[in-house]
């Protein structure tokens, strides 16, 4: 089965550039990646943080209220 797949492979024309291609794609993205997080302030990010316990007050105090 590898044989097959591997000579199947190796008759397309471009294919070495597939690899390449996706490990700039992935390069890229995780060092963007990394870049945001580094420069995200930590008042954001503590706002971020507490934003699923501010929904659930939310939704709780509503619930008080009816």
């Amino acid at each position: 089965m590898l044989k097959f797949i591997k000579h199947h492979m190796e008759t397309i024309i471009g294919i070495e550039l597939y690899p390449i291609i996706s490990l700039l794609i992935f390069f890229i993205f995780f060092t963007l990646l990394l870049i945001i997080v580094i420069k995200t302030g930590k008042e954001r990010i503590s706002e971020l943080s507490a934003m699923p316990l501010d929904e659930e007050e939310l939704i709780t105090g509503s619930q008080q209220k009816s």
